[in-house]
């Protein structure tokens, strides 16, 4: 009987709720990169995800682009809220896409909770050397000298370079400099070096910091609210006399609204551990990209507040649509 008895409360200990929950996480937890392969999305998504792995466990980046993040952002919205899928969120999935879309797949605010931005990488504004300046006070001088002659190379309609370009024409009162769109930022850089055209508004990336060094492109100042560590000799915006001019891309872990709280937690401390690695921190430095200081579930939703209360009246005042 005593053996009997004994492996009835075996049995009623294994099938209890505090043993038949296990540990989370208790299997690889997915990263959605909601892109193509390649680019900054994933310069940000694999290398993390390397060292999240010895933080809290395995995490698989799939990657799955369309509508400019936004299918990818929908469908983490839409996932269960248990920690095991993930989006790397950026201005495109919770700034732009939301903005611009006519019918809405998600809200940004109300279906994500932020875990941590991982990265921000300001935007650089780069002439061809043919234009005879050399600082960003000296080029708005030259461009009211040449009003209405002028026009800037962007990695594409409603890229974060378009909007930051759109913001300092707003800045500085140069609504005639017309925009030039590209099918991304390699084929612009590829024609200002070139002098095909001569001003863009670029991603700061390690290439950029390379043709500069190298003299086939002059950056007159960075759009971020530091100087890049990169390239510590460029001014940034603000620096140079133009307040408010501060454009950042931005890379963070978004889970589905409802995650629990402790969930995101384990989540928050293991991001904050993979991005105070030495060889992750100069992976970014080398790509151009800064870690962030909004680490933390509250420091991310602040930040997240503040780019949609920035960009929301520059797109609405160029009446920007989803293409």
């Amino acid at each position: 009987m005593k053996t009997v008895a004994f492996a009835v409360l075996a049995a009623l200990c294994a099938t209890s709720p505090s043993h038949a929950q296990s540990a989370y996480p208790d299997r690889p937890i997915k990263l959605i990169v909601p892109f193509p392969p390649g680019g900054v999305n994933d310069a940000v998504a694999r290398p993390f995800a390397e060292k999240f792995k010895n933080a809290l466990g395995a995490m698989v980046i799939e990657n799955r682009g369309g509508a400019g993040g936004t299918i990818g952002g929908a469908a983490v919205a839409r996932s269960d809220p248990d920690g095991y899928t993930l989006l790397l969120g950026s201005g495109a999935t919770h700034i732009v896409g939301p903005l611009i879309t006519p019918t809405r797949t998600y809200d940004p605010r109300t279906d994500f909770k932020p875990v941590a931005i991982l990265s921000v990488s300001g935007l650089a504004l780069a002439i061809h050397p043919s234009i005879p300046v050399r600082t960003l006070r000296e080029f708005l001088a030259y461009a009211r000298a040449n009003r209405g002659q002028l026009s800037y190379g962007s990695a594409g309609v409603g890229s974060a370079t378009h909007l930051g370009a759109e913001l300092f024409k707003a800045l500085v009162d140069a609504p005639d400099i017309a925009h030039v769109p590209y099918r991304g930022g390699a084929p612009a850089l590829a024609d200002l070096a070139s002098g095909q055209i001569k001003l863009a508004f670029l991603n700061v990336s390690g290439q950029l910091i390379s043709l500069h060094k190298a003299g086939n492109i002059r950056l007159l100042a960075v759009t971020s609210a530091r100087r890049n560590g990169g390239a510590p000799d460029i001014e940034t915006a603000v620096e140079a006399g133009l307040a408010g001019m501060v454009a950042v891309n931005f890379a963070g872990i978004f889970a589905p609204a409802g995650t629990p709280d402790a969930i995101i937690d384990q989540l928050a401390a293991a991001s904050r551990k993979a991005m105070a690695d030495p060889e992750l921190r100069d992976i970014f430095d080398k790509a151009g990209l800064e870690v962030s200081v909004e680490d933390t579930p509250a420091k991310a939703a602040k930040f997240i507040d503040e780019e949609i209360a920035r960009w929301t009246p520059v797109i609405r005042s160029i009446n920007l649509k989803a293409q």
